[in-house]
């Protein structure tokens, strides 16, 4: 009979612009499980100063002047968006190597449903647990606190 490997879990922080991968190696311990950075400069700056996906299209007021209407999505949250869709790759590329076996999701409701709907089957088949909160920058004892109760710690 062969030894039962241990569980090994994923949390996976993230907001809008940045983004932490971690291996749950205990209940109050924490790896990088990447060696990749998650920032995105882009998803920081203002709406303005990015490009729409699409043109704005022009209108008339009666007056003879003619005004752009806003674009339909703002190009901050697409990018924002954007950037959640590349750190779910990562995660989903590593579902389907079994780099993890399970995955909690920490981020704001918005990102997390955004984050939860660009994982595949695989990665979602995973998911232990969520919290719905933004804590990218919170210390790991802040982030132990609440994902304390999710799922056993020591069978990592």
């Amino acid at each position: 009979m062969m030894p039962t490997m241990a569980k090994n879990t994923w949390v996976v922080v993230a907001d809008g612009m940045r983004a932490r991968i971690l291996r749950r190696e205990a209940a109050d311990r924490f790896a990088s499980a990447t060696d990749q950075d998650f920032y995105d400069a882009d998803a920081h700056g203002h709406s303005r100063d990015l490009k729409s996906a699409a043109p704005g299209r022009a209108f008339d007021t009666g007056s003879g002047a003619h005004h752009a209407m806003q674009p339909r999505h703002d190009p901050h949250d697409l990018e924002k968006e954007r950037f959640v869709q590349h750190v779910a790759s990562v995660v989903n590329e590593a579902a389907g190597r079994d780099a993890f076996d399970r995955l909690i999701l920490v981020a704001p409701p918005r990102v997390l449903g955004v984050l939860r709907a660009a994982l595949d089957e695989r990665a979602r088949a995973r998911i232990l647990g969520e919290v719905h909160k933004d804590l990218v920058r919170a210390p790991l004892d802040q982030l132990t606190a609440h994902i304390k109760n999710i799922g056993p710690g020591r069978d990592h």
